[in-house]
């Protein structure tokens, strides 16, 4: 029996007069394969449009009607680039509580370092059929244009690049969470204020840092380039670009970081070169992960609230689901600054 996709049900044998037109009977006709005639009726790419032309017009001329799909199943789907960090975790737990209320049952998927999985993702998503899809990943027009055929909603959780108008997402306030960073810092004394910054090309980074400079102009503080310094969200990250700002000729007295992880390489750059924090620098993180509150001393970071994004985002893709009728399809979620015992006045 020739391949066909699983959400196609045919046969293989040519219509009798009068019967049905089968899928098998359009890929006959057309040269081509079933799971081509597959993409072209559920408007997948990877076609050459000659091939899709001819495919639709014997489409139009037969009359063709895909089979009734199958309903969707009591499932919805969660995917990631990566579960490395406590991060994800925290946006598990939310969507959990939702599928859990809403007796739902959850299928996650992480793509880990080989992110090409994704296509293979997309079609065992596209035959699962699930009620809807959480994704932090993010995913490319044409993975969204697969999803909208099959009539699959999904929500995008805190995006890291622009999103075309109508795709839902829940983010964050980045920007106001970075200005509310060096604004405590600035009210405790602090003049010389340097950041470690995430990627560039990630959107909620640059907020961050626009937020930071903000609150630095507000001061009348200027803008030190030498005192912003790029580098991966990761402890390794955090703590070569703690080493590189203080160990310049005219050092920082208060570092804020773009997550809690990249803090939390500072801390380490810190102690390395014999400071204290906060006695003799200050220092402020971005997340609020349940370790920030552990650690000596216990880190001021800026609370983006990850399960409260989690629940909003699995909400709305339910609420999207049901065919229901939605206020609004992109939310942002209020940062708040936890102020613990990382950061003082600078000493005189």
């Amino acid at each position: 029996m020739p391949h066909t996709e699983p959400d196609e049900p045919v046969t293989d044998t040519a219509p009798v007069p009068g019967g049905p037109v089968t899928i098998s009977y359009i890929a006959e006709s057309a040269g081509v394969s079933i799971p081509t005639v597959s993409k072209v009726l559920n408007g997948r790419s990877g076609v050459a449009a000659d091939t899709r032309a001819r495919v639709e017009a014997l489409v139009h001329r037969y009359g063709y009607r895909r089979p009734t799909p199958s309903v969707r199943s009591n499932m919805m789907e969660l995917v990631f680039d990566d579960l490395e960090h406590m991060w994800g975790m925290e946006i598990i737990r939310g969507v959990e509580r939702v599928a859990r209320e809403q007796r739902m049952g959850v299928v996650l998927t992480a793509f880990g370092p080989q992110r090409g999985a994704i296509r293979y993702w997309i079609d065992d998503t596209v035959s699962r059929r699930p009620a809807c899809v959480v994704t932090v990943a993010q995913l490319s027009a044409d993975q969204r244009d697969q999803l909208r055929a099959r009539d699959i909603p999904f929500v995008v959780v805190d995006p890291t690049s622009e999103l075309p108008d109508g795709v839902p997402f829940v983010g964050a306030t980045n920007w106001a969470g970075g200005r509310s960073a060096a604004r405590h810092l600035v009210e405790l004394g602090h003049r010389r204020i340097a950041m470690v910054a995430g990627p560039e090309q990630l959107l909620c980074c640059q907020a961050r840092v626009d937020g930071y400079r903000s609150a630095l102009a507000a001061a009348g503080l200027p803008t030190d380039p030498g005192l912003v310094a790029r580098a991966e969200l990761t402890l390794d990250g955090g703590q070569a670009a703690g080493l590189a700002l203080l160990n310049r000729p005219d050092p920082p007295t208060a570092i804020f970081a773009s997550n809690d992880l990249q803090a939390l390489g500072v801390y380490q750059a810190a102690r390395r070169l014999g400071l204290r924090i906060p006695a003799d620098l200050s220092v402020v993180g971005f997340d609020d992960l349940p370790l920030a509150a552990l650690v000596d001393p216990a880190l001021t970071t800026v609370r983006q609230p990850l399960t409260e994004m989690a629940v909003a985002a699995t909400e709305l893709a339910l609420a999207l689901g049901r065919g229901e009728q939605t206020p609004q399809i992109g939310l942002e979620l209020a940062t708040t600054l936890t102020v613990r015992g990382s950061t003082a006045p600078p000493r005189r």
